[in-house]
């Protein structure tokens, strides 16, 4: 016998705003091309024959059992949704409003959340530290397949602070099942299976699970391969000496497979499980022809959770993570520089009973990691890094709606190494230490049965990473000599957001404005100088572009780490407007529905020390999709358009304006024993050619490496 899984122990159940009626107020709002926010979560569309209208969901980020949020909380179910899973955790997510990607190439890409990325935006594996290298460098991938990723939350606001400081723009928690948290009744699976033209990508995946009341196993098991992407121009490739040309982007292939099995004991009051689990990929860089990476990460877990029948608690969970990360860049097949990356991870979280109406966790949470680069284009030293933080999130219900506030104090000691190698000697060595803390608070208000207004302020402190203190080297990648600067101090923010939505059966709106404003902005900084890679300041016949001298040697700008003003403000927008079909969120049996969804935003950052903008940003972007559902069939058609943007600092490269155009098809089947889910995706129709905004590649490897062309991928999931 099989059993699914509410899996709500953890969470809180919320339904998810998109956009509404107001017809006119919709249309002037994104016709003026301002853009959008969410209020809680909004699916992209749907993938299976279900009617396009918006279900529950599961929100883990809050500490009560009510519905709604102070800040916007946005979600994707991977899980029953595989038309919405693209190659990576940046590109799954990339789409929703004010979410973007670093998009270094078809393999490696890391969410943006409102402009801000890389330590800003913290990656959490089932709300534990993910550890990893890809904040360091845009070229280094997550290692996170979404064809095991059973959802995906964004949280902001007080409810952030729980997992760390760090991430001022947001946290990303991605949640799977590999440690069970309910019972398994019987044994039930899913396996998926997908085919592709733009990278010719064949993958699939399996996850099975059985047990009983008492025990509950987990297994899955992921493949995918991909080769060169589809390019929508001709472009130059150069391997092994020999330059062809093709409408591919040259070295975009990839090869990635793991997997996992996990376990989980239940008693009366609680459960115990571990997990553990390991991902490999060898890809292509994209920004060289000749340079693949080779990733290796084994992750290990220990979860449990006790909730006693009396006292102060209601709830005591404890998790422990162990990550052993290590990647090598491999030159023409001869290996060069290696990252390593070790640590582990503790958390423990109190959720006390309710004082009234007052409900909320406090908690503790303890870090350790090692990390170290070896090789030529070794740009950081080895360093370890320690943190210790108490934080709280509490939540106030009222007659007219709702209080939260969270706060989080930590200790942060970071260590500079230097290199092994006695020849390198260019590091300083030496320890900082950091004690940020961070206060976030909300406020909801239910202006009607309809119409809900929400308020946050939060005043952030970020400890600098090691890199950013110690880096000192040649970082090809990006095509930069990067120092970083070990006097640098606390990064500081304050923000301020405003947000409203409406709901009226299927009919939904949602808007939120913010403003952050950063008075150390810890960022990369042209310095008008050049190095060679041996490192000498200023060659003789550099020119500056990063083209080879007279030596064969390349000629890096330097770019050193440093603390400006910054202001960031925004506008984001989500909609639904039931067009044909019942007006209620459930088509009648047999009925048709047809939604038109909305979505879109605009982000302006600025640099307030120099008065440039700041690099990288996502142009103003607004998308809509017409999504229709008749029984067992569903469909959609849509675009996303990104205005030019021009907004780039005198280092910068401005891009075009474009459109992507998208189309799906799904067919629910039933079976005795089973349900597939058939689908087919078509992204970029018209083969746009087009460069993302985001991404370093489009100024340091232009023309080299625009977005994926046209696509189609076939598709089916079996759930058993």
């Amino acid at each position: 016998m099989k059993k699914t899984l509410s899996r709500r122990a953890t969470g809180v159940a919320v339904s998810t705003p998109v956009p509404g009626a107001l017809h006119g107020a919709v249309l002037a709002l994104f016709a003026c091309g301002s853009a959008a926010a969410l209020a809680q979560a909004a699916p992209a569309g749907p993938t299976t024959a279900a009617a396009p209208s918006l279900a529950e969901v599961v929100i883990t980020g809050s500490p009560s059992g009510r519905a709604e949020l102070t800040a916007p909380a946005q979600q994707m179910n991977l899980g029953s949704r595989p038309m919405d899973v693209k190659t990576t955790l940046g590109d799954t997510l990339d789409g929703l409003p004010g979410v973007s990607s670093t998009h270094f190439g078809p393999n490696a890409s890391r969410p943006v959340v409102r402009g801000l990325d890389g330590d800003r935006v913290r990656i959490l594996s089932n709300s534990g530290a993910s550890l990893d290298a890809s904040a360091l460098s845009d070229d280094h991938a997550v290692p996170m397949d979404p064809l095991t990723i059973e959802r995906i939350e964004v949280l902001r606001g007080p409810a952030a602070l729980r997992y760390g400081s760090a991430g001022v723009g947001g946290v990303v928690n991605v949640i799977d099942n590999r440690i069970p948290r309910e019972p398994v009744e019987g044994f039930a699976g899913k396996a998926d299976a997908a085919v592709a033209t733009g990278n010719r990508e064949r993958g699939g995946g399996l996850m099975l699970e059985g047990g009983n009341e008492r025990l509950a196993l987990h297994v899955d098991a992921f493949d995918r391969r991909t080769g060169d992407v589809n390019a929508p121009r001709l472009l130059s490739c150069t391997q092994g000496g020999i330059t062809t040309s093709a409408r591919r982007i040259c070295n975009s292939a990839s090869d990635a497979k793991g997997g996992a099995v996990g376990a989980s004991v239940f008693f009366d009051q609680g459960y115990l499980g571990a997990s553990a689990s390991t991902y490999r990929s060898n890809y292509g860089t994209v920004a060289e022809d000749d340079v693949t990476i080779g990733m290796r990460s084994n992750r290990y877990a220990l979860e449990g959770e006790w909730r006693p029948a009396g006292g102060w608690f209601q709830s005591l969970k404890g998790q422990f993570g162990r990550t052993d990360y290590r990647h090598t860049e491999f030159e023409s097949g001869a290996p060069g520089t290696v990252f390593t990356n070790q640590g582990n991870d503790v958390r423990l979280e109190a959720r006390h009973r309710p004082f009234g109406a007052l409900e909320g966790v406090i908690g503790l949470q303890a870090a350790s990691s090692h990390f170290s680069a070896t090789g030529a284009e070794a740009f950081a030293p080895f360093s370890r890094t320690r943190s210790t933080a108490l934080f709280v999130h509490e939540e106030l219900g009222t007659p007219w709606g709702k209080l939260s506030l969270g706060a989080r104090s930590e200790s942060v000691r970071v260590a500079s190494l230097g290199n092994p190698d006695p020849t390198v000697t260019r590091f300083v060595t030496g320890e900082r230490s950091f004690h940020p803390n961070s206060v976030a608070a909300g406020v909801l208000v239910n202006l009607t049965p309809a119409w809900q207004l929400t308020g946050n302020l939060a005043r952030t402190q970020r400890a600098p990473r090691d890199y950013e203190l110690f880096a000192n080297g040649p970082h090809l990648a990006t095509a930069s000599w990067e120092t970083g600067d070990p006097a640098l101090g606390l990064e500081k923010s304050t923000s301020a957001e405003l947000g409203a939505a409406w709901k009226a059966g299927a009919h939904r709106f949602a808007v939120n404005a913010y403003v952050s404003r950063f008075g150390n902005y810890i960022g990369l900084q042209g310095t008008g100088r050049t190095r060679s890679v041996d490192g000498e300041i200023n060659p003789l016949d550099a020119n500056g572009d990063g083209i080879a001298d007279g030596s064969g040697q390349a000629i890096l700008p330097e770019q050193a780490t440093s603390g400006v003003r910054a202001r960031f403000t925004g506008l984001e927008a989500s909609g639904n407007l039931r067009l044909w079909g019942e007006a209620g969120l459930a088509a009648a049996p047999g009925g048709s529905v047809l939604d038109l969804q909305l979505r879109g935003d605009l982000v302006r950052a600025t640099n307030l020390s120099t008065g440039e903008p700041l690099p990288r940003i996502a142009p103003a972007r607004l998308g809509a999709t017409l999504a229709w559902a008749k029984g067992p069939l569903g469909a959609r058609f849509g675009f996303d358009h990104a205005a030019a943007q021009h907004r780039v600092p005198a280092t910068g490269r401005a891009t075009d304006a474009y459109t992507l155009w998208n189309a799906g098809l799904s067919y629910r089947q039933k079976l005795p024993q089973a349900s597939l889910t058939w689908y087919a995706r078509m992204d970029n129709l018209t083969n746009q050619l087009a460069y993302s905004a985001t991404s370093v590649l489009t100024s340091t490897a232009f023309p080299k490496a625009p977005l994926p062309g046209r696509s189609l991928k076939l598709g089916v999931q079996v759930v058993f």
